[in-house]
């Protein structure tokens, strides 16, 4: 094969790795682990298009150097393959999740191998697999079975606190547990039935059924998690959300706060990434008490770390979900509060947080008291309160937030100036007409910091609060009402959820009639026949959440055929956790906050040896579309070119790129692409039809999307893998530009080019290397080195065209230099690296050929290139050692071929070398 048939050869390797099975990982060696992971991606119907490889190539390119580095390197690909899309087509057409899912990975799975990555293609997962969802379903048991011991910081079976119950009763127990849970001693445990030991038992449990506020989305018919939600509207289909209180199971996520909080401080993750999850943790340090209500035994508790302020409370506010609301509302304000209610469930989180504006609420007729100063306070209802943050209720001190200010302005309700203690009490001088000024000889003269330990005590010591840590991360929702996902291993006895037998795993999904909910409302689930425990006992409607597959798939990779565990004890410490994690910062909150829970719990079980699942994350920019555009001269069917616009009323429309090229419109293509085009016409300049240019979001509603197959069939995939890592930092943002793939494929041709003489024919040298080809080589092998260990991709492939460059220039074809940087090109573009090492006369993969060692020995600068100048014109360049004499440097330069063409037989008057810098002959 003399010409550079990309088609050919990339099929060929491609062919070879799989019969071979050349990126199979051993699951025990004598070799150095490295485990590089991709986000495993959702099968959508689309597939891939230009934008999604991205992280895929750089994991690619590191995972091929640490072979060619001596590891045993696991690169695995799967699919999370239970979601929302899959069972949307179900309700649609009626056909299974699991035929649409299977449909779509195999077009995934194609359209990755046709892009050469060196995936273990035998460890393949989809959490939508039986034999894969069976472990998911093992780890939540494992959970519902611990509790949370605050004493040792871990997870701890929960057969150990019943000891302890039937021992000594709850009263010295330091567990992470519900707020509610009442005191009990031993006698008093023994003497409790059966179920209202575990309704107790629930109360502890790392994964419980409870009432919980849900972002509930009437039209897709399932609870979605925070991050799923995006201003008001599920981030799936743009329906409307609401709050709503439903029972849910959870995942006691708070009790791992601190130690998610900790952890961060040992990985190496964008720092944007960690502080998002500190915010997201949200720690603070303050007191929790309670105020009692008027002529009721009910009890508003409240959160602030700011005790302090407790002098300058002129009101108390319920978020509208909270539970006493309907509890203290009195007769005369029921309506105005029920409107109200009404009205605030139908505003997501992010628009009661982020409304700052906006002033609303309801009176609910009820008065609470200062505990401190026995002040009477009356309590409302308002929407920026929020009742999965906090206790749901919050002392409103106007005097120190504006909001609070806000409200009691809009309602008329004193704002109560505090005395600042650090300032001179003749201060209080200044009071104003709204209130007054409040000097407690509790806490005069201290800072706030000094006030709260003393505050704290007064609460104790009345039994109304106590000093706490509280954290803004709730705990998670961990089930939806939907058909396509994990079935909870769970079934109902008397209301009490019981688990399944280990041996009785997988449970799995039921057939149905139909992926909606039942007519009386309830899941999916609930169509199915006779699907009960036994034939007796209800099972669990819900399905698990979208992140339940993906909090641990990483470990199933180590082992993915193993029947006996999740994953083998001994395969586990030999590759511990991910050494480099690829993926995008969208799941800040999300999936990589919930992994980190799951890895802390099965590391307390003592089942994976490592804190953090990832060492290093990287999260790679969004590729993004360059999208062109027509213009249509209002009120008819003709387009006018991009530069004459302006002199016509027009409307700017998407076209396809697919159908544009260098921004110059296909006219023909155009009038196929859309009926309503068939007889457009067009006002050309120059003859073409130039189109608009946009850099956007890559979307089909834009008709931007590039379709990475139409490319690899065009120009091959080494060149899409090269060029979109020379588009820029793999961190950063950037547009898409098709138009410059053609740069790289001639560089590849450029690079084949030197393997081969001027009629086509394979010719490699065995001759010896010249220095500036050694120097060549050696300095493109150090800085494409040094670029993949700190994943500065771009940079290396310009540092490969600048080689190829130089050694075409030099009409290089020698072995010792063309072999190496093959070898260091690999990585890049395995394809023809493979087809070059094996005309080298190798037997065996490339994959792994030992990178070669850079010597800084030809790296060092001993010649020097002068420029040679006549009567101060430049006329010619000529290499000379370094320490070369200056009388033989001024007999090279006349005897020099270039120069004496311009001397023309005369003699020079003046020969002036400045050394390292320039030779000037004056004549």
């Amino acid at each position: 094969m003399s010409e550079y048939s990309f088609s050919q050869i990339e099929k060929k390797w491609q062919r070879y790795w799989e019969q071979n099975q050349t990126f199979k990982a051993k699951a025990l060696d004598s070799k150095p682990k490295y485990y590089s992971l991709d986000m495993f991606p959702y099968p959508s119907g689309a597939g891939l298009h230009v934008g999604h490889p991205l992280g895929y190539i750089a994991s690619d390119i590191v995972s091929r150097y640490k072979r060619s580095k001596g590891y045993n390197v696991l690169h695995p690909m799967g699919f999370d393959a239970f979601g929302l899309p899959a069972e949307q087509y179900a309700i649609q057409t009626g056909q299974h999740p699991a035929i649409t899912t299977e449909q779509n990975i195999k077009r995934y799975v194609e359209q990755l191998k046709n892009l050469g990555f060196s995936f273990d293609w035998e460890r393949e997962v989809r959490t939508s697999d039986p034999g894969y969802y069976k472990w998911t379903q093992w780890i939540f048991m494992q959970l519902f079975n611990s509790y949370y011991n605050t004493t040792t910081d871990k997870a701890e079976p929960i057969s150990r606190l019943i000891a302890t119950f039937e021992k000594e009763g709850n009263g010295a127990v330091k567990a992470a547990c519900d707020e509610d849970v009442p005191f009990f001693t031993a006698e008093e445990w023994q003497d409790m039935n059966e179920h209202r030991k575990a309704e107790i038992l629930l109360q502890y449990r790392l994964t419980y059924v409870a009432e919980a506020i849900v972002n509930w989305c009437p039209q897709l018919g399932t609870v979605l998690a925070n991050d799923e939600v995006k201003d008001g509207v599920s981030e799936r289909g743009g329906y409307p959300v609401e709050r709503k209180r439903m029972r849910q199971w959870m995942m006691r996520i708070t009790a791992y706060a601190d130690r998610l909080l900790q952890g961060l401080e040992e990985i190496d993750w964008p720092e944007p990434i960690k502080e998002m999850q500190r915010n997201w943790i949200g720690m603070s340090v303050g007191a929790e008490m309670e105020f009692a209500l008027e002529n009721s035994d009910a009890k508003i508790k409240v959160f602030t770390t700011r005790l302090d302020t407790i002098y300058g409370v002129s009101f108390l506010v319920l978020a509208p979900e909270h539970e006493l609301v309907n509890k203290i509302t009195t007769q005369e304000q029921a309506f105005e509060v029920e409107t109200y209610v009404a009205v605030a469930k139908n505003r997501s989180e992010r628009e009661r947080m982020a409304d700052v504006k906006t002033i609303s609420g309801a009176f609910t007729g009820a008065y609470a008291i200062n505990p401190f100063d026995g002040a009477r306070v009356p309590v409302f209802i308002a929407d920026y309160v929020l009742a999965g943050y906090g206790t749901g209720a919050v002392m409103a001190v106007p005097s120190g937030d504006q909001r609070d200010w806000n409200f009691a302005k809009h309602f008329d309700l004193p704002i109560i100036q505090i005395l600042d203690a650090q300032k001179d009490i003749e201060h209080q001088a200044d009071a104003t007409k709204e209130g007054r000024y409040i000097n407690s000889d509790l806490i005069n003269g201290m800072t706030y910091q000094e006030a709260l330990p003393v505050l704290v005590k007064f609460l104790e010591d009345k039994g109304i609060g106590k000093g706490k840590i509280n954290y803004r991360m709730r705990d998670a929702v961990f089930s939806r009402q939907r058909y396509w996902g994990e079935p909870v291993p769970v079934y109902f006895k008397d209301g009490i959820p019981h688990l399944l037998q280990e041996s009785e795993l997988p449970l799995e999904l039921p057939k149905i009639d139909a992926y909606l909910p039942t007519e009386t409302g309830e899941p999916p689930l609930g169509r199915a026949v006779d699907w009960k425990y036994q034939g007796e006992h209800p099972y669990e409607l819900s399905t698990m959440p979208g992140w339940a597959g993906s909090s641990w798939y990483w470990y199933r990779y180590m082992d993915p055929k193993n029947e006996q565990a999740f994953v083998d004890q001994e395969v586990v410490n030999y590759w511990r956790s991910v050494d480099l994690y690829i993926g995008g910062s969208e799941h800040a909150t999300g999936h990589l906050l919930y992994s980190r829970f799951w890895n802390k719990f099965l590391f307390d079980l003592g089942l994976v040896p490592e804190h953090e699942p990832f060492k290093k994350l990287i999260n790679q920019g969004m590729i993004q579309g360059r999208s062109n555009f027509v213009y249509r001269v209002k009120d008819s069917n003709t387009f006018v070119s991009h530069g004459l616009k302006d002199q016509y009323e027009t409307t700017a429309l998407h076209v396809d790129v697919n159908i544009v090229e260098n921004d110059v419109l296909d006219l023909e293509a155009f009038k196929k692409w859309r009926a309503e085009y068939a007889n457009a016409e067009f006002i050309l300049e120059n003859g073409k039809y130039v189109c608009g240019v946009e850099i956007e979001k890559m979307s089909k509603s834009k008709y931007n999307v590039v379709n990475p197959d139409d490319l690899v069939e065009r120009l091959g995939a080494d060149t899409l893998r090269m060029y979109e890592m020379f588009l820029g930092p793999l961190e950063q943002f950037k547009p898409w530009n098709t138009n410059g793939m053609d740069g790289v494929n001639k560089f590849l041709r450029r690079f084949w080019k030197l393997f081969h003489d001027n009629a086509g024919n394979f010719a490699v040298s065995e001759e010896a290397p010249s220095p500036a080809e050694l120097k060549s080589l050696h300095k493109t092998i150090k800085k494409v080195e040094e670029d993949i260990e700190r994943f500065s991709f771009n940079t290396s492939v310009s540092t490969f065209m600048i080689c190829v460059n130089e050694l075409t220039q030099l009409k290089t074809n020698k072995r010792t230099i063309l072999e190496p940087l093959t070898v260091v090109l690999a990585p890049y573009a395995p394809h023809i690296a493979e087809e070059l090492w094996e005309k080298l006369g190798h037997s065996d993969s490339i994959s792994y050929a030992s990178f070669p060692a850079w010597d800084e020995n030809y790296l060092v600068e001993n010649t020097f290139e002068y420029p040679v100048s006549i009567n101060g014109k430049m006329r010619a360049k000529i290499n000379f050692a370094l320490d070369t004499p200056k009388e033989e440097i001024e007999k090279a330069v006349v005897a020099d071929e270039q120069v004496a063409k311009f001397l023309e037989g005369k003699t020079p008057k003046k020969i002036i070398i400045v050394p390292n810098k320039i030779i000037n002959l004056v004549v």
